[in-house]
C-alpha cells in the first residue's frame, strides 16, 4: 500500500539508527573524548610518550569496538520493519492484508465477507503512524559514559580551538614542519574576579593591549623549534626564564612593557597595566541606636571588581573615658570587638551602601567611648580601611533610675574583678531601704539573691565564671526593672509616663522618643479598656442622658493629636513644652471615668461569677505578699518592708477589710483571706491553711462558672484548672517551710487566675452577642449609649477601640525600615542555617 510506503521508511530508518548506536556507541564515545582532548590542548601540556601510550590505547580501543559491533550489527529488513509497524496497529491489520482466505473461497457470501474484512485492515493499515526508536542506553552504559564524553567535546568546541586537532601531527617524532610553516596562538586571562573575557592574542592586531593587573599570558609556538621567539618585559620575571623558544609560554602581567613575538607571523603589542585599586570604605552617618538596644551604623564600600568582605573592629578609647568611681582601677585585658560587616545579597558590589545592625548592650564597652574602624577587602586580597570614628558604643539606655544603676554596677563589675567589693557594697546600700525604691517585690528578692552570690564568690576568690553569672543576672534584674511585669492597666501607663519623663530629661534619640510614644499609646489604650471593664464589674451608673459635669470625655483623635504633638516638641528639641504637654496629658488621665449609658436591673449569674473570682484574684494576691513578706524577714530581719504602709496599698486585700493594728502585713493578707471566706477570721491558721481555704473556694466558684460548651468557657475552666494546680503546689511548699517555691506557684496561680477572668468576659460577651440574656448582661439591658472617656460606643463585652490599625503616618515607614534593617543583619551572619539565610534573601528579593 502507498499509504505504508513513509511510515514504514521510517520506521526501518529507526530501526537503523537504533542498532547503529547500540553496536558502535563506545566507538562514537572514544571519538568524542579524544577529538575534545586535542581541540582543548591537552596533548600539549602532556609529555609526548604519554600522548603516543594514550593515543595508541585509544587506536586499539576503537578497533576493538568497531570489531565487535560490526559482529552484532544486522541490517533490519524490511518484514523486521513491516512487524514492528503492525505491532503498533489493533488486530496486527498488515499482516491481515498478506493472509489469504483459507476455506470457503468459493462461495461467494464467503468471500463478499472476506473482501469486507480486508477492506476494515486496509483502512487501520492506512493510519500507522511510524514507529519511534528506542535509543536508550542505560542497560548498556549505566555509567553515562557517552554523555561525558559527548560534555567534554561541547567543552572543547566553546573554549577550545578546531585547529589544535591538526598539531597532533607534529608531535611525531623527526616531524618536518607543516606545509604553512611556523605557527603560534595567544591568549590573556584577566583574573576571575574581574568577570573580564579572555582574549584570543592572534585576533587583536592593534598595537595597544590593554590588560588588568595580574592577567596570565599564554603562548603556543608550532612549527620548527626556534622558527619563533618571545620577547616581553610585562611579567618583571628574573633568574631561571625559560628559553625565549620554548614551545609553550606561561607568565603574569604585572607592570607595563611590551609583548613581541618575533618570527613568520609573529606581532608586537604595548602592554598598559589596568591597576586593581584597593577598596574604599567609610561611615556615611552617626551611629544610632534602637529603643531596644541595636546600634545602627551605615557605611558605604566600592570597590573596581567588587568588595568580597569587610569587617568592623571596635576598641576602646581609653584617653577619652573618665576614669571614675568604678572605672578608676585597671581594665582587666580585653580583645577589641571584630564583626563582619553585612554585604549586599542581590546586585554588585562594586559601589554600595548598607547598615550595621549589631547590639552591644550587653558588652561591658557599652555606652563607653570607643573607636571604629571599617575595612574592606577585594579578591586580590587587597584591603582598604576607613578613618577611625570616634563615638560611644551605641547601645541599650535605661531610663529607670533603679535600672540603670544596677546596669552601671554591671559595667564596673565586667570592667575589673577589682570593683567586686564596692560593688556588693552599692547593691547592699540600695537595698536598705527597699520599700522606697523597689516597685516590685520580686526584684528586691532577686536583687538580695544576686547580692549574697557575690559576696559568696568574692569571699572565696572571684573567677571569670562566677563573675559572667553575675553579670547576666544583674543584667536581668535591670531589663526587669526597666520593662517591668506590670499587669495593672494603671501602673503600665504611669510607667509610661514616667520613662518618657526620664528620657526628656536624658535627651534621648528620636528612634528612643518613637519607641517610648508608641508604648505610652499602648497603655493609655489599655487604661481604657480597663477603666471601662471595672465600671461594668461595679456596676457604675451615670445620667441617663448626659455625662456628669465633672466628667471629662474627649475623642480619640483629640488624645492621637496631644500624644502627636508631644512627639514633635520632642523630636524638635523643646524638652519644656512637651513635658508640659505631658504633664497636662497625665492629669486628664487622672479625671478621666467611663461614662455609663442605661443602667443595670442587677448583677447576673455571669457578673456574680467574675466578681467572685475577682475577689479570690485579690485574696490570692495578698497571701502571696504575706508570703513575701515572711521570705524578707529570713534575709533581712527587720527590715522594715512587712511593715510599711506604702506596700501595703499595694496587697491583694486593696484596704477592705484590714486592720491596722498590730503588724500591717499580717493584717493585709489576714484580711484578704476573709474576704475569700466568710468563715475565716483573722489571725486563724498559718499560710498554708489559708491557701488550702482559697483553693477550696476556687472549687466551688468552678461548679458556678457559665458558659459551659463554648470554646471561651472552656477555655476559662482550664485556665482556672491550672490555678488550682498551682495553689495545691503553693499549700505543699508552705507545709514544707520552702517559701521561694511557693512563691513560685503562687505567682503561677495568679497568672492563671487572670486568664480564667479573661476568657470568662470573653465567655460573657459571646452569649450576650448571641441574645442570651442572664450571662454577662441583663436581660433588657441597654447598652447603646454607653461611651468611654474618648467618646467611643462600648462593643457587647465592654471593650472599646475599633478595627482600623492604629499604626499611621511615619510610624508605618520607621517599623518597615527597622524590619528591613533586621532582616539584612540576619542575612548577613553566616552562622544561620542555610535555610534560614535562603528565606531571608527571598524576602530581600521581593521587598
Amino acid at each position: 500500500m502507498k499509504s505504508l510506503r513513509l511510515p514504514l521508511a521510517l520506521t526501518q530508518a529507526g530501526m537503523l539508527a537504533e542498532r547503529l548506536l547500540r553496536a558502535f556507541w563506545p566507538v562514537l564515545s572514544i571519538v568524542m573524548a579524544v577529538l575534545a582532548a586535542l581541540m582543548l590542548g591537552l596533548h600539549e601540556l602532556a609529555p609526548i610518550e604519554v600522548v603516543w601510550v594514550l593515543g595508541v590505547i585509544a587506536s586499539l580501543a576503537t578497533l576493538w569496538f568497531t570489531f565487535r559491533g560490526a559482529r552484532r550489527f544486522r541490517w533490519p529488513r524490511r518484514a523486521e520493519a513491516l512487524a514492528r509497524l503492525d505491532e503498533t496497529l489493533p488486530g496486527r491489520p498488515i499482516q491481515a492484508l498478506f493472509d489469504n482466505q483459507a476455506i470457503g473461497a468459493g462461495d461467494a457470501a464467503s468471500a463478499a465477507v472476506w473482501r469486507a474484512h480486508q477492506a476494515r485492515m486496509a483502512a487501520r493499515a492506512a493510519q500507522a503512524r511510524a514507529v519511534r526508536p528506542d535509543l536508550q542506553l542505560a542497560r548498556r552504559d549505566p555509567y553515562a559514559l557517552r554523555y561525558v564524553a559527548l560534555l567534554a567535546l561541547l567543552v572543547g568546541l566553546l573554549f577550545g580551538s578546531i585547529w589544535r586537532v591538526g598539531s597532533i601531527t607534529q608531535m611525531t617524532p623527526g616531524a618536518t614542519p607543516v606545509a604553512g610553516g611556523p605557527s603560534w596562538e595567544g591568549w590573556a586571562e584577566p583574573p576571575r574576579y574581574t568577570g573580564l573575557p579572555t582574549l584570543y592574542l592572534n585576533d587583536i592586531t592593534d598595537d595597544e593591549l590593554r590588560l588588568p593587573e595580574n592577567s596570565k599570558i599564554t603562548l603556543r609556538f608550532y612549527g620548527e623549534i626556534g622558527a619563533l621567539t618571545l620577547a616581553e618585559t610585562v611579567s618583571g620575571r628574573t633568574g631561571e626564564v625559560p628559553s625565549a623558544s620554548d614551545p609553550q609560554q606561561d607568565f603574569t602581567v604585572t607592570r607595563n612593557g611590551t609583548l613581541r613575538i618575533d618570527g613568520p607571523g609573529g606581532h608586537e603589542w604595548k602592554v598598559s597595566v589596568i591597576r586593581d585599586a584597593a577598596p574604599v570604605i567609610g561611615i556615611t552617618g552617626p551611629a544610632e541606636v534602637a529603643a531596644e538596644g541595636a546600634m545602627s551604623l551605615p557605611f558605604r564600600a566600592r570597590d573596581d571588581y567588587g568588595v568580597v568582605s569587610g569587617q568592623a573592629v571596635i576598641d576602646l578609647d581609653m584617653d577619652q573615658i573618665k576614669r571614675r568611681y568604678g572605672l578608676a582601677v585597671a581594665p582587666e585585658p580585653r580583645e577589641p570587638i571584630t564583626i563582619d560587616l553585612p554585604m549586599p545579597i542581590t546586585g554588585e558590589r562594586k559601589d554600595f551602601n548598607e547598615k550595621l545592625i549589631e547590639d552591644f548592650s550587653k558588652h561591658p564597652w557599652a555606652n563607653l567611648p570607643v573607636i571604629i574602624t571599617l575595612s574592606a577587602m577585594d579578591a586580590a586580597g587587597q584591603k582598604g580601611m576607613s578613618e577611625p570614628y570616634a563615638t560611644p558604643l551605641p547601645a541599650r539606655r535605661f531610663f529607670d533610675p533603679l535600672a540603670a544603676a544596677i546596669a552601671e554596677q554591671r559595667r564596673d563589675l565586667l570592667w575589673s574583678r577589682e570593683n567586686a567589693a564596692r560593688v556588693a557594697q552599692v547593691l547592699r546600700a540600695i537595698s536598705y531601704r527597699p520599700d522606697e525604691v523597689f516597685r516590685s517585690q520580686t526584684a528586691y528578692l532577686r536583687l538580695r539573691v544576686v547580692l549574697r552570690r557575690l559576696e559568696n564568690y568574692t569571699a572565696h576568690g572571684l573567677t571569670v565564671a562566677e563573675r559572667d553569672e553575675v553579670a547576666e543576672a544583674l543584667w536581668t534584674l535591670a531589663m526587669l526593672l526597666e520593662e517591668g511585669d506590670l499587669s495593672d492597666a494603671l501602673e503600665r501607663l504611669r510607667r509610661a509616663q514616667e520613662r518618657l519623663t526620664e528620657a526628656m530629661k536624658n535627651g534621648a534619640s528620636d528612634q528612643e522618643i518613637a519607641e517610648l510614644m508608641q508604648e505610652l499609646r499602648e497603655a493609655t489604650d489599655n487604661y481604657l479598656r480597663q477603666l471601662s471593664r471595672q465600671a461594668r464589674e461595679n456596676g457604675e451608673e451615670n445620667d441617663q442622658n448626659s455625662p456628669s459635669e465633672n466628667s471629662l470625655e474627649m475623642t480619640q483623635d483629640d488624645l492621637q493629636r496631644m500624644m502627636d504633638r508631644i512627639q514633635e516638641l520632642m523630636e524638635q528639641g523643646r524638652m519644656a513644652e512637651a513635658q508640659q504637654a505631658l504633664q497636662e496629658l497625665q492629669q486628664m488621665m487622672e479625671n478621666m471615668r467611663v461614662t455609663q449609658g442605661q443602667g443595670q436591673s442587677g448583677p447576673s449569674d455571669g457578673q456574680r461569677a467574675m466578681d467572685g473570682l475577682a475577689d479570690t484574684l485579690r485574696n490570692q494576691q495578698g497571701l502571696s505578699d504575706q508570703a513575701f513578706r515572711d521570705l524578707q524577714e529570713q534575709f533581712s530581719p527587720g527590715s522594715g518592708i512587712g511593715q510599711s504602709e506604702q506596700n501595703q496599698g499595694r496587697n491583694g486585700g486593696q484596704g477592705r477589710g484590714q486592720s491596722h493594728e498590730g503588724q500591717q502585713g499580717q493584717g493585709g493578707g489576714e484580711g484578704n483571706a476573709q474576704q475569700g471566706t466568710p468563715g475565716q477570721q483573722p489571725g486563724e491558721g498559718s499560710l498554708a491553711d489559708r491557701q488550702q481555704t482559697l483553693r477550696h473556694e476556687l472549687e466551688r466558684q468552678q461548679g458556678n462558672l457559665p458558659g459551659a460548651g463554648t470554646p471561651e468557657g472552656d477555655a476559662a475552666r482550664d485556665a482556672l484548672d491550672r490555678a488550682g494546680r498551682a495553689m495545691d503546689g503553693a499549700e505543699e511548699a508552705l507545709r514544707q517551710d520552702d517559701l521561694a517555691e511557693a512563691i513560685d506557684k503562687q505567682s503561677e496561680a495568679i497568672e492563671a487566675l487572670r486568664e480564667g477572668l479573661r476568657s470568662l468576659g470573653e465567655a460573657m460577651a459571646q452569649e450576650s452577642r448571641q441574645g442570651q440574656p442572664g450571662q454577662g448582661m441583663a436581660e433588657g439591658g441597654a447598652q447603646g449609649s454607653a461611651r468611654d472617656p474618648l467618646g467611643r460606643d462600648a462593643g457587647a463585652n465592654g471593650a472599646v477601640g475599633s478595627d482600623q490599625g492604629m499604626l499611621q503616618g511615619e510610624d508605618v515607614y520607621r517599623r518597615a525600615r527597622d524590619l528591613l534593617d533586621e532582616i539584612r543583619r540576619r542575612s548577613g551572619e553566616g552562622t544561620r542555617p542555610p535555610v534560614e539565610l535562603d528565606y531571608l534573601r527571598r524576602l530581600l528579593d521581593r521587598f
